[in-house]
């Protein structure tokens, strides 16, 4: 087995080695499944930890409700994880349910196809009348038709995925902040490691690894770029507006197919209103462009009056990793569901995985998928321990970096 490098890290005897590249909540999980695997982790991330599209999402627990009529594939994936975060990480939700609210005529017709499609895709559901509905929710519009409740959640976009990061931490996951990879090594057509740049020192150093997994997003494809291989990724930026005041305590959406500014949700004592979509090339040059800005308040407030003057507390934007070729004009047309590539199978270069798509919500199914197929290429036969494993509290991850 290779060496995992210099810079300290030295050699780990015969267990096998993988880098992954990226500290979002994908790469923590992945860190955090291979390690209760017995393989040798080390995880680089070239900013802070979640410092890219983790941390700058809605904080949605997904039900699947969102995605059961026309993406039923990713629905079941986010209604499985959605069950099993609950149970290994207690504590990380504000478990508040969600409302999918008829505004108009239009919303109605659409509720017979959702509360199928919901049912079909294992999601439980609760039809609501207005009076019901009102009750539950006295501040949202007043001329709303009815609407459906079901398992959404809540979550801080950060704290969730430290826990992942913590537990693979305490398990011997080493974890470096502040480092871009800058190249990726091959060899005859295998990846054998990467070169890497400390941020804070300007230190460059090679990393070896058995394999490179890469756990990028919406940069997947500028890294696969390096090993010489493809990766069918459009990112799709979003703007979301935060207002100051708890004016929902439920997850609330629009009872319509997915759009724009169609969610509310409650994030302590602020309401988050998001999201737009478009698509573009560089997952580094996003913007908040004003207009969407404006519309997250228009859409927004046909659901909650009181979003189009409440007060501004930020807005801004984040890039979906989402599966797709070139050609996409908003990015709602792709699905958001995951996909792990095995660069052997699909480019003939061995040693390089990629594992992009999905959603924050399926995050741990993801690094599943991922460690499975790493673990096959390893000769490795171990199982997942995840769905059962409870992860430890996301202080954890700071206290064993002082340690």
């Amino acid at each position: 087995m290779r060496d995992p490098g210099s810079g300290g890290e030295g050699p780990r005897g015969s267990r096998p080695h993988v880098l992954i590249v990226g500290g979002g909540g994908t790469g923590g999980a992945v860190a955090h499944d291979l390690t209760l695997r017995g393989v040798a982790v080390t995880l680089v991330e070239r900013g802070e930890l979640t410092s890219g599209t983790t941390g700058r999402h809605h904080g949605l627990l997904h039900s699947g409700a969102r995605y059961a009529v026309k993406d039923a594939e990713s629905a079941v994936e986010c209604i499985e994880e959605n069950r099993i975060l609950r149970r290994i990480a207690p504590g990380s939700f504000e478990e508040n349910d969600g409302l999918f609210v008829a505004v108009n005529d239009d919303d109605m017709d659409y509720m017979p196809s959702f509360i199928d499609a919901c049912q079909r895709s294992d999601i439980p559901v609760r039809q609501l009348s207005r009076a019901e509905t009102l009750a539950l929710e006295p501040n949202l519009n007043p001329e709303l038709r009815g609407s459906v409740q079901v398992p959404d959640g809540t979550m801080d976009a950060m704290r969730l995925a430290l826990r992942f990061f913590a537990t693979a931490q305490a398990n011997g996951a080493r974890i470096r902040a502040f480092t871009e990879v800058t190249s990726v090594v091959t060899s005859a057509r295998s990846v054998t490691g990467v070169m890497v740049r400390d941020r804070r020192t300007g230190r460059d150093e090679r990393l070896d690894a058995d394999i490179v997994v890469n756990a990028t997003g919406p940069w997947s494809e500028s890294l696969a770029r390096m090993a010489g291989v493809d990766v069918p990724i459009q990112p799709s930026p979003g703007v979301l507006v935060a207002l100051r005041g708890r004016v929902v305590n439920m997850v609330i959406n629009r009872l319509h197919p997915a759009g724009d500014g169609d969610i509310v949700l409650p994030q302590r004592n602020l309401a988050v209103v998001g999201t737009s979509s478009w698509v573009v090339s560089d997952p580094d040059d996003l913007g908040v462009p004003e207009d969407h800005v404006q519309t997250m308040r228009r859409e927004g407030s046909k659901l909650v009056p009181a979003v189009a003057t409440m007060e501004q507390w930020a807005a801004w934007s984040a890039a979906r990793p989402l599966i797709g070729e070139g050609g996409a004009s908003s990015g709602r047309e792709l699905s958001r569901t995951f996909k792990c590539f095995d660069h052997k199978e699909r480019d003939g270069v061995e040693g390089f995985v990629t594992i992009t798509g999905g959603k924050a919500t399926t995050l741990r199914g993801m690094a599943e998928t991922t460690a499975n197929v790493v673990c096959a290429k390893l000769g490795l036969e171990a199982p997942c321990q995840t769905r059962e494993t409870p992860l430890l509290p996301y202080s954890r991850y700071y206290l064993e970096e002082v340690a």
